[in-house]
């Protein structure tokens, strides 16, 4: 299995869906890499000799990934609960950011439904 970026991505799958295992890239920017690099996005990864990886290993270092993408998430999810934003505030009491409606669904982000007594429909 080869390592980039401190991820160990599969060696069955080509090389443009195994960079999506890291952090911070997805589809486009997969192939975006692998063009730069100059491997053929539908190699598989197994198959990659070490010059390949070293190109790839390159360019993806080039972008924001893996532990400083989430840190960087992480603050500014912390910054907007410092400054009492609306979504902050809604970090803070757990509920949906993006405007979802929380009536009849949210359980993802809410969590298990509290009974309430008495209360029937």
């Amino acid at each position: 299995m080869a390592r980039i970026k401190g991820i160990d991505i599969p060696n069955e799958k080509h090389i443009s869906i195994a960079l999506t295992y890291i952090y911070g890239i997805g589809r486009k920017l997969a192939l975006t890499i692998c063009k730069d690099a100059n491997v053929e996005p539908s190699k598989k990864a197994r198959d990659l000799d070490n010059d390949e990886l070293a190109r790839i290993r390159d360019e993806v270092s080039k972008y924001l990934t893996e532990g400083d993408l989430r840190r960087e998430v992480n603050m500014n999810i912390k910054t907007k609960m410092e400054i009492n934003s609306y979504q902050g505030i809604r970090h803070k009491r757990g509920l949906p950011v993006r405007g979802q409606r929380t009536s009849r669904n949210a359980r993802t982000r809410k969590g298990k439904p509290k009974t309430i007594a008495n209360k029937k429909k």
